[in-house]
């Protein structure tokens, strides 16, 4: 299968985007939704930002969301009750904080194959719920509105919330639409039977792993019948966990749905998985390995090593291009011919259109 990573990667890297006050440093920009608005190929981008910190100390961004700003907290590294081993998370006697907070910036990409990132936030931390920063966007365009759903963090869980817009200029919140702990929520662009349906990723600390769910609703807010669709695979590159990751589009065999899995070593990969396009909590076929791994060195050094994590596709001709979020540090871009994605989840060449 032919796998063809942009000549520009990283396409876009944290030193691209202005931070949103002087006091912050951006220190990853990644997992991007990316759609089509008009002639332009528009992308909404996480950026995770942190204040500049002096050394022996971590400063932990939080949102009031009473004062409406970001309060910051001082930690100090020679505390030995502070826990600083994992590079995202600062672990406390009182709880645990992220060691960034992050919002959504829009960009678009221009001709020349280079991004233009807007300098002010399109989205930021409005509600005690996104205490913690609001992550990984989807959006999926239906009739003439985008929605995007996206991971809302704070202290009482991660939950799944929605907001809409037609222009990429002005965003209109609807609100949480799953319960925590809750992320990883793609809708599929299509009404099918009537109903809308959104894959989604349930947790719980005491039963059952992250793994793939499916749920229905009449009118995008309200979801349930939920369904389990796939599991983890002990052993294999998708052992540890699993979830969507670019928005699900129809092929003539399926629904065809790039995932990300992660191994017990928190190695994180790109998949595929078929499903079927009447009742899509059916498996019709599944990536028996990767479609892309990290492998370039943007992709397995960086704020968090070892990892491919994407939030949006195109379909491009007859290829499938993927964005992704690497080492969740800076965007980068792959091509993979839609017929190889396939023919990897068992359909032949002679059946390809």
């Amino acid at each position: 299968m032919r796998v063809t990573r942009s000549h520009h990667n990283p396409r876009i890297q944290p030193a691209d985007v202005i931070p949103s006050s002087p006091a912050m440093q951006v220190i990853g920009v990644f997992n991007p939704g990316v759609a089509c608005h008009n002639d332009e190929t528009v992308f909404l981008v996480r950026v995770a930002e942190r204040p500049i910190c002096k050394e022996g100390e971590c400063l932990v961004p939080v949102f009031d969301a009473v004062s409406r700003e970001i309060r910051i907290r001082r930690f100090l590294l020679a505390d030995s009750k502070i826990d600083v081993s994992d590079a995202r998370v600062v672990k406390t006697p009182e709880g645990n904080y992220l060691t960034s907070i992050s919002h959504l910036r829009v960009a678009r990409l221009q001709p020349d194959g280079s991004f233009r990132v807007d300098q002010q936030p399109a989205l930021m931390p409005q509600t005690e719920y996104e205490a913690y920063g609001i992550e990984d966007p989807r959006i999926t365009l239906i009739g003439d509105v985008y929605y995007v759903t996206y991971s809302a963090i704070s202290d009482r869980g991660i939950v799944a919330a929605l907001a809409t817009t037609r222009d990429f200029r002005e965003f209109e919140r609807a609100g949480i639409i799953f319960h925590p702990d809750n992320k990883d929520v793609a809708l599929f662009p299509s009404l099918s039977g009537g109903k809308y349906y959104a894959l989604h990723r349930p947790s719980s600390s005491l039963y059952g792993r992250p793994e793939i769910w499916i749920a229905e609703s009449e009118d995008l807010l309200c979801w349930g019948n939920h369904k389990h669709v796939m599991g983890v695979r002990p052993g294999s590159w998708d052992s540890g966990r699993i979830g969507a990751s670019a928005v699900p589009f129809l092929t003539d065999y399926g629904w065809l749905e790039i995932y990300h899995g992660a191994d017990e070593h928190n190695r994180y990969c790109l998949g595929a998985v078929l499903l079927d396009t009447e009742e899509p909590w059916k498996v019709l076929a599944r990536s028996p390995s990767p479609i892309l791994t990290p492998e370039m060195p943007y992709e397995t050094d960086g704020f968090f090593g070892k990892v491919v994590f994407s939030c949006g596709a195109l379909v491009i001709g007859t290829d499938v291009q993927i964005f992704y979020g690497a080492s969740d540090t800076s965007i980068a871009s792959v091509e993979i011919p839609l017929s190889g994605i396939l023919e990897q989840l068992g359909v032949t060449i002679r059946e390809v259109v």
